[in-house]
């Protein structure tokens, strides 16, 4: 991928502009400096190219297709709405793109174990995924709350042989996952790495997730084309927590100044601290899990208490190239609350066929509103990010089913 931007984002220290960088503790500087060696070393290593490539291909089931979503285009009235189906991805989301790349990164260092968060659970059964098929040890730190609510996923990472272990302080979701990892891999540093599951944390991971996740806009561009006449899509929308199924759609459309490009934060219940998770619309310059970028604080400076009803974007922080692309102008930031998410979820499940994930519908919610203010001529592209298998019975226990007589 040749882009102008990506060929200077980030620079050698991990910035975004002003976001971004390293702030660890001194006993681990060494670990991600090393692994930022070994990433720049393999990279465009031929073999390592080879071995991503097969994977993806033979076992991964890439490339994902993009779908037409003709009957959810027509209910809005608008411009024509194309889904990404990164659903259809092996474990069913887009994770699994950085965390097989991940996992042949740990065994080119000579790791034993990988360690991660999961919020929602599909970065925990992606990782313990990459885990089984590589023959790794898989440690995965989730919530307590998330636990109970992604239940499915809980059951598919044990299955998968991922130790699940709880996160049990303060609010005991994304943000205490991560806590929780981070404490982990400290005392394990030298026999296994964290594999962070967004573009967040320290560099080189922002770069590096981005870069592994960026085959999703690599074959977006080429498919689009085939079904506009050549032509790339006039708007891209996705959801953003940590932001890396955003990154991945939108980093090879940044240098094409003609494709506007929407991250959508959950808007939960509403305004007012602890009702939402919307950083970028809400937040401010701070530093927490070891790299700047926008955050949500409290009346203290400390990250602020979060929610959504998507287990994967209650984070109270966001990817630094997030923060700094929106600083540029570049990005376009969108809200959807709880309500309309759900919403969205079952437009899709009972228009299409296709039940996305929680995460995935605050993205077809703004979505379905940006698109009803657009002429028909123009098109909007959602990277649908995971599938709504691990939602579907908190879903219907707290919303029940609607009828589908829209």
């Amino acid at each position: 991928m040749s882009s102008n931007y990506l060929e200077n984002n980030p620079d050698e220290k991990g910035f975004f502009g002003k976001f971004g960088g390293s702030f660890i503790p001194p006993m681990l500087e060494e670990p991600f400096a090393k692994i930022t060696q070994t990433y720049n070393e393999l990279k465009n290593d031929p073999k390592f190219i080879e071995d991503l490539k097969y994977v993806r291909k033979h076992y991964q089931g890439r490339p994902t297709p993009i779908s037409y979503a003709k009957n959810l285009t027509n209910y809005c009235g608008g411009a024509k709405i194309y889904l990404k189906r990164e659903d259809l991805n092996h474990s069913g989301a887009h994770k699994l793109n950085h965390c097989m790349a991940e996992v042949i990164l740990a065994k080119h260092m000579g790791f034993k174990k990988v360690i991660a968060e999961t919020g929602a659970g599909q970065h925990g059964v992606a990782l313990a995924t990459a885990a089984a098929y590589f023959g790794l040890e898989c440690e995965i730190h989730m919530g307590e709350v998330d636990i109970a609510k992604e239940h499915p996923n809980v059951v598919r990472m044990k299955i998968l042989g991922a130790k699940v272990i709880p996160a049990t302080h303060g609010l005991k979701t994304l943000k205490e996952a991560v806590d929780s990892a981070f404490e982990s891999y400290v005392g394990q540093a030298d026999t296994a790495i964290y594999c962070i599951g967004s573009v967040v944390g320290p560099h080189p991971f922002p770069m590096m997730v981005r870069d592994f996740q960026s085959i999703v806009g690599i074959e977006a561009k080429e498919q689009f084309a085939e079904h506009e006449n050549g032509a790339m899509p006039d708007n891209i929308v996705a959801c953003v927590g940590g932001g890396s199924n955003a990154m991945g759609i939108f980093a090879p459309f940044i240098d094409e100044d003609s494709v506007e490009l929407y991250g959508v934060e959950p808007l939960g219940r509403g305004e007012g601290l602890g009702n939402h998770a919307a950083t970028l619309t809400y937040g401010e310059e701070g530093v927490m899990h070891g790299f700047n970028s926008i955050m949500l604080k409290d009346e203290n400076g400390d990250p602020a208490p979060v929610y959504s009803i998507g287990s994967g974007i209650d984070y109270p922080s966001v990817g630094p190239e997030h923060a700094h692309l929106k600083d540029i102008g570049r990005t376009k930031v969108g809200l959807c609350d709880d309500k309309e998410a759900v919403d969205a979820f079952y437009k899709l499940s009972q228009l299409e066929g296709i039940i996305p994930a929680l995460e995935s519908a605050h993205a077809v919610g703004f979505a379905m509103k940006l698109a009803s203010q657009l002429p028909k001529d123009k098109t909007i592209l959602i990277n649908l990010s995971g599938r709504g298998d691990k939602d579907i019975d908190f879903v219907v226990e707290n919303h029940p089913i609607p009828n589908a007589k829209f």
